[in-house]
This record gives structure tokens, C-alpha cells and sequence, in this order.
């Protein structure tokens, strides 16, 4: 029998495999877009502000107070509690010492910071970035990451006889090897067995992107063929994951006749493409296969994300060659204004850029497992720490959860594709300042866009505020439709009508300000989706016989739905 690994042994096991997480974290956030900002030297900075001295006062007497109620001397207190929503300490052993005590210790800290940085910083950006980095820095070295100062870490060990330490172990070796961490139980899914399987057929690809058709499943359908651009950032079949939360699927029951773009994950032989390839090659080329494959003069098309950028920067190049292809455009949490980009912001800067001039002529790869934490450190207590504690600390395996499952199989990008998206878009904020910068050879102002266009955003969205979504309804000149979610960027915008879950808002004032408008909107239960099909039908033209076969003369059928491509792997 194998005698299980002592508690010193597993400790400094776990202190090592933490020290190579990090390591490797840090070895990879230069190439992602991701401009750091050292904890170290904040203390420094503080003690050098004239309201130093009365912040560490209060801070200090909180401190003892604490103290002398860990030792008896004072009855001991509840000075702090735990914000509204952070799940960290809800189990009931941090109600007691000593954990009480790690734990209100910590909170008292954390709000002494924060409060320090808000009362003594001069400049708004400046304090608006140190408090971010202070926050990250923070949930960082919360006392529930760590085992030693975590109650339930320590009663599931002792249980355990310690396994569930060795489990989280290897757990965590396991995700260093693979350069992220585990949400979800991935054996449970595979993309075209049990993901992205609403039946159709792929029939067109260059190197940039396949074209998916997808098989009616309605007798009749609308004569105006749909296209659906994804962004090119993730996979696509977020839109299509199981039958139960399809897009795709609820799309097609409805009669659409439905194409969409799934990108090409970039690999070194394409690292030299850009925002213009995928105007031209992509959005473009895509647009010109449906018109051939439907016998069709116009589409709608739906975008999301940064595909809705790129459909958005295609517009104007489509017109200048009068190719009036697009009826009507839907865009989901898409952000075209960005004067307020919200946090992401702190990740990006002119740094960035300098440090990618000399690769643009040669290309290169940006990594999606690179930008995937970029994302996720965005919301790191519950994509980050969450499961550095359920899975090392604790050794369980997570629950089975297809977004999750997604949200891990990310895509590549070129570099300077995404160079000039940071620079142009997020830096410049190019968009908003007509003929500011060209592509293919056009000058880009989007206010010259008058399409119809139907814009989506979600309200907790922390990728694309809501507000900064609303800007689009002072860029485009066509009618206009502006929708509010509730929920986040994936959950508010994949919201499927048979769960009946949520609600979102509307109101057809398109008043200039974001906040103005919300004061005023109606409430409605339910999917978005609803209401943005009342909205597409009238512009989908009579309904006609659906057709039998996929694809057209010139354009055979590839292979089955979902394709080649959105099942390539990162390694």
C-alpha cells in the first residue's frame, strides 16, 4: 500500500506548481496586449500624500480592535462585511476565529487601499487605473486562495487525510502543461458531436473563414437570406452550442434561410494578415457567396462582438464600390464608440503598439489562450480564483458547462490584424472621427451607414459596456433600433426563448444619452430574441419553398457542418 504524501510535502509541491503558474503567466502576457502595472512601489507612492497619515489611523485602530478581540482582551466585533455578490467567504467557519479574523483583517485592507487611492491620486486616469491594478492585485492574495488560510481548504484536507491537496496538485500541473485553467469538465463535450450540431453543410473556404449553409428546417422560408458574422477572436459556435441554447438552430426554426462565417484560427503561415484581409476576404467574400448561392441581390446580416466591427469597417469600402448587398444590419454587443471602453482599457496601451512596429512588416501570431486571460482577468474572482480554489486547493473537478467548455477554445489571431484593431479602435477611438483612417483603399466613415440596423447590448456586460453600445445610435444615420439586455456578454446575448429567462428594455426615443434612455425604457420578460425577429421578419421579404439541396453550381458542398475549422485545436 502506498503511503500518502506527507502535509510539508504537499505544501511545498503546490508552492512549486503555484510558483510555475505564475511564471508562466507572466512569460506570456507581453505578446498579448496586456500592459502590466507593478504592485510594487504603491506603497511608496501613498506614503509620499499629505492624507496618508490620517487614512493609517483609522486603518490601524480597526487593526487592533481586531487584534484585541482575537486575544479576549475585547469582545470581539464584525467591523466589515463582504461586498453584496462576492462569494468568497460564505462559508460559515470564516464567522470564526481565527478565520474571522483573516478574513475581516483582509476586507479592512483592501478597502483601506482602495479608499487611499480614491482620496490622494490627483489625476482621474491615473487613480482610475492604480485602484484596477490595486483590485486585481488584491483578489489576488485574498486569504481564500491560499490553503493555509482557508477554512474550508483545511477541513477538506483533514477528511481527506490530505488527497484532496494531492488532487489539487495535479490538477494544477495539469493546467500549467496546457497554459490555462480548467472551467469546466471538458470531457463532456466535443464540437461536432454534442456542440455546434444543427445540421448544414460548409460550402466555401479560402484560408480566412468557411462558409457554413445550414439545412432548412421549415417547409417555407424567408426569401432574403441571413449571414451571420461571428468575431473572430472566439469560435463561433457559442451561436450554436446544444440544440437546447442554439442561436443558430433557433434562427433556422424560425425560416430563415441561414449562412455563417466560421474564422480560420490564424497560424504562423498567416500571421501577416489584416484588418483589411479580413474586410476584403472575409465580410466581403462572404457577402459575395451568399448572393451565389441564393440567387439573391441582398442579405441581412447578423454581427457579434468584433464581427460587428469588421462588418461595420466593410460598409463603407461595399458602398464606395456600390455594392448594395446589405439590407439590414443586427448588431450584438458591439462597440463602435470607444470613448469609454471600460476596464479593458487598463490592458492596453501605446506601449503595446511600439512593442509590435518592428514584427507588422514579418506578422506573427497573437495567442488565444493570451488574450483568453485577458479576458478573464477581467472578471478575475469568478474566471480566475473561483477556480484556482475548487480545483488546486480543494481538488474537485469542475461541473460540465458547454459556455465554459467554449470559452477555453479560443482562437488566434495576426498580428497586425489585432495590432491595428488596439490601435485604431481602443487607442484612437478612429471610428467615431469620419475618414480618419482607410481600408482597402476607402476612406472609413460609418456615418454614412444607412442601413436599418437593429443594435443589442447587455447590461452587465464588462467586455462591451452598454452604454459605450448605445454610441452607435449617434454614428449610423439609417433607422435604428436600440435593445438592452440584462445579464452579461455571452449569457444576456444567448438567451434562448424556451428558458424564458430574463427580461430586456426598450424604447424607441433614441435620446442622445445612454442613462436618459434607460430611465424611460419598458421592461419586458423573457429572450431579446423575440422582439428582434418581430423586427427582421418585415425585412426578410415573402416567404418561398425552402430548397432541398445545400450549396449551388460553383459552389459544392465541402463537408458537413460544422467544418474543418472551428474544430482545429490550440497547442
Amino acid at each position: 500500500m502506498i503511503n500518502p504524501p506527507s502535509l510539508d510535502t504537499l505544501m511545498q509541491q503546490l508552492n512549486d506548481a503555484n510558483r510555475l503558474w505564475w511564471q508562466q503567466w507572466a512569460a506570456h502576457g507581453a505578446t498579448s496586449g496586456v500592459a502590466s502595472e507593478p504592485a510594487s512601489g504603491l506603497s511608496g507612492w501613498l506614503e509620499t500624500q499629505p492624507q496618508w497619515l490620517e487614512k493609517q489611523a483609522s486603518f490601524y485602530q480597526q487593526q487592533l480592535d481586531l487584534w484585541l478581540g482575537l486575544v479576549g482582551v475585547k469582545p470581539q466585533q464584525q467591523l466589515i462585511e463582504p461586498e453584496k455578490g462576492d462569494r468568497r467567504f460564505n462559508a460559515p467557519e470564516w464567522d470564526e476565529p481565527p478565520y474571522s479574523f483573516i478574513k475581516q483583517s483582509y476586507l479592512l485592507t483592501a478597502r483601506w487601499l482602495l479608499d487611499s487611492l480614491e482620496t490622494v491620486h490627483p489625476d482621474e486616469v491615473a487613480r482610475e487605473r492604480a485602484a484596477f491594478f490595486t483590485r486585481q492585485y488584491l483578489d489576488a492574495i485574498s486569504p481564500a486562495n491560499f490553503a493555509l488560510t482557508n477554512p474550508e481548504v483545511m477541513r477538506l484536507a483533514s477528511e481527506t487525510q490530505g488527497e484532496s491537496l494531492h488532487e489539487g496538485v495535479k490538477k494544477l500541473l495539469a493546467d500549467v502543461q496546457k497554459g490555462s485553467i480548467t472551467q469546466t469538465d471538458e470531457s463532456h463535450f466535443a464540437v461536432g458531436e454534442n456542440l455546434a450540431v444543427t445540421p448544414g453543410a460548409v460550402v466555401f473556404e479560402n484560408e480566412l473563414f468557411q462558409l457554413l449553409q445550414y439545412t432548412p428546417s421549415t417547409a417555407k422560408v424567408y426569401e432574403v437570406p441571413l449571414l451571420i458574422v461571428p468575431p473572430c477572436v472566439n469560435k463561433y459556435y457559442i451561436m450554436d452550442l446544444q440544440p437546447e441554447n442554439s442561436m443558430v438552430r433557433w434562427i433556422v426554426e424560425q425560416g430563415y434561410t441561414t449562412f455563417l462565417v466560421s474564422w480560420k484560427s490564424i497560424t504562423p503561415e498567416l500571421g501577416k494578415l489584416t484588418w483589411d484581409d479580413y474586410v476584403e476576404h472575409g465580410v466581403i467574400k462572404a457577402g459575395e457567396v451568399v448572393r451565389a448561392i441564393s440567387k439573391k441581390p441582398q442579405m441581412n446580416v447578423l454581427s457579434f462582438c468584433v464581427g460587428g466591427e469588421l462588418v461595420a469597417t466593410a460598409l463603407p469600402v461595399m458602398q464606395d464600390r456600390e455594392l448594395d448587398w446589405f439590407k439590414s444590419l443586427t448588431l450584438m454587443t458591439v462597440m463602435l464608440d470607444h470613448t469609454e471602453p471600460g476596464d479593458i482599457k487598463h490592458f492596453i496601451d501605446w506601449n503595446v503598439i511600439r512593442s509590435r512596429e518592428p514584427q507588422l512588416a514579418t506578422g506573427g501570431v497573437i495567442s488565444g489562450k493570451e488574450l483568453a486571460r485577458t479576458f478573464a482577468a477581467l472578471r478575475a474572482n469568478d474566471l480566475i480564483w473561483n477556480y484556482v480554489v475548487n480545483n488546486y486547493l480543494k481538488g474537485k473537478t469542475p461541473p460540465p458547462f458547454d459556455l465554459l467548455y467554449w470559452n477555453n477554445d479560443s482562437a488566434n489571431l495576426a498580428l497586425p490584424m489585432h495590432t491595428f484593431f488596439l490601435e485604431n479602435m481602443y487607442l484612437k477611438n478612429n471610428l467615431v472621427k469620419p475618414n480618419s483612417f482607410a481600408l482597402c483603399g476607402v476612406d472609413i466613415d460609418l456615418t454614412t451607414i444607412e442601413v436599418p440596423t437593429y443594435v443589442f447590448a447587455a447590461r452587465e456586460d464588462h467586455i462591451v459596456p452598454w452604454q459605450s453600445a448605445y454610441g452607435t445610435t449617434h454614428l449610423f444615420q439609417g433607422p435604428l433600433r436600440f435593445v438592452l439586455g440584462a445579464s452579461g456578454h455571452i449569457a444576456g446575448t444567448i438567451n434562448p426563448v424556451t428558458s424564458n429567462k430574463r427580461n430586456y428594455w426598450v424604447n424607441e426615443t433614441l435620446v442622445p444619452d445612454a442613462q436618459e434612455w434607460f430611465a424611460a425604457a419598458e421592461s419586458r420578460p423573457g429572450s431579446w430574441w423575440q422582439d428582434w425577429h418581430a423586427w427582421l421578419a418585415p425585412q426578410s421579404g415573402k416567404q418561398v419553398a425552402a430548397k432541398k439541396t445545400l450549396g449551388a453550381a460553383g459552389f459544392p458542398v465541402v463537408e458537413p457542418a460544422p467544418g474543418r475549422y472551428v474544430q482545429e485545436k490550440l497547442v
